[in-house]
């Protein structure tokens, strides 16, 4: 080949490499990828390892939920609220029941014993939930061990609620009008016993994931969500507080016995000046247990002294022979693990089958917010973005 077509081969060539240069590239993430803790598929547009757009795409896991409770009672539609956000069934149920029970016009006439119940298996859910958040969240991250360590702690929990319910995961344990079984006799020394052992382990945590210096390095400053973004998107829960926002319906609406009980709601503050980015979400989280903690110890305290088992307690006795609410429109809210859950009823007022019932999952709305967290990053980030926010998709689908 001669000098001049070689030249002439070499500029072809280099045109083409400049011109593939600024072409964006399309990339698929999931929906069967580890790091999208779940069926998720999100669409990258890149350009070389910079993310330029983020669409998420759902509908991979639709639960039929919202169909179920038009087909079915109020209490026959509980056992699909626990396939939500099935990390955290406790505090589907509990909304949903209490809803119904205001509806009902027996909200007052629960007993103290099943609140302080319902309140204590559902801050041990919320514990539970939150491991799995933060030792996936390290996995995705490159830290092994603490996933480790929190699947071995999340383990202890999984186990008195299976002792208290009869279920693993999708308990079905509490009802319109109290509770399917009082706890286990011994149920609150063994309680006990784990928040002693928990304690001591959240502090290893802490030195081992909170404390690493490489783990800040992927987080802090990473995916920053301003406040009044994350309120125009309505995010929730450990999302919205991480951003700055003092918003925790346990203390806003006062429900059930969280008025009578005693704790603080975690913020972010910005490890490294910017408030609201991945590693506060990782961090509000981490607080959170421990203020459940104190929860679930305050809770303790008051069954095993003011509120102790009798042998005439009966945890249905408040229970409605038929749920037939009068006829109304009612929302219902509570915090669950990963936000604001809340039902929108449509009652008739004559059928015990709601017309209508509309679920509004945190999960949803927080994923909604990843396109505007993702916009220049790079890819490596996304994965610490998409783990920060901690969704379940049971619950975006419902």
């Amino acid at each position: 080949m001669t000098n001049a077509k070689y030249e002439e081969a070499l500029s072809r060539y280099n045109k083409k490499i400049a011109e593939a240069s600024v072409e964006d590239m399309v990339l698929n993430m999931g929906p069967q990828h580890p790091s999208t803790h779940g069926v998720l598929r999100l669409e990258l547009i890149t350009d070389g390892e910079i993310v330029k757009e983020v669409i998420p795409h759902i509908g991979y896991l639709h639960r039929c939920f919202e169909k179920h409770a038009e087909s079915l009672t109020y209490q026959q539609t509980i056992p699909f609220t626990d396939r939500l956000d099935y990390l955290a069934s406790m505090n589907n149920s509990h909304a949903f029941v209490m809803g119904v029970e205001r509806m009902m016009g027996i909200d007052k006439e629960i007993p103290k014993r099943v609140e302080y119940i319902r309140v204590l298996v559902c801050e041990l859910n919320r514990i539970a939930s939150h491991l799995i958040a933060i030792g996936t969240y390290g996995i995705d991250i490159g830290a092994f061990t603490p996933f480790l360590w929190c699947f071995r702690d999340r383990e202890h929990i999984m186990g008195m609620l299976e002792w208290a319910s009869g279920s693993r995961m999708l308990y079905n344990y509490i009802w319109v009008g109290g509770l399917f079984y009082d706890l286990p006799v011994g149920f609150e020394e063994r309680c006990r016993e784990f928040v002693d052992y928990f304690k001591p382990k959240m502090v290893e945590l802490n030195q081992l994931l909170t404390d690493n210096q490489v783990f800040i390095s992927r987080t802090a400053n990473v995916g920053v969500l301003p406040l009044d973004v994350a309120i125009n998107y309505g995010c929730s829960g450990p999302m919205l507080r991480a951003s700055g926002l003092k918003w925790d319906l346990r203390r806003i609406d006062n429900y059930s016995a969280y008025p009578e009980i005693d704790f603080e709601v975690p913020v972010g503050k910005g490890l490294m000046g910017r408030v609201g980015d991945c590693w506060d979400r990782y961090k509000v989280r981490v607080d959170e247990i421990e203020q459940s903690l104190r929860i679930v110890e305050q809770c303790l305290d008051r069954l095993q002294k003011e509120l102790k088992r009798t042998p005439d307690f009966d945890p249905r006795a408040k229970m409605p022979r038929k749920t037939i609410p009068k006829a109304q429109d009612y929302y219902v809210r509570c915090e669950g693990a990963k936000g604001e859950l809340g039902f929108y009823f449509m009652a008739d007022g004559k059928s015990e089958i709601p017309t209508r019932v509309k679920s509004r999952g945190p999960s949803f709305n927080n994923l909604s917010v990843l396109p505007e967290l993702a916009k220049g990053v790079l890819i490596a980030d996304l994965i610490a973005i998409v783990g920060s926010i901690d969704f379940v998709l049971g619950e975006v689908d419902r």
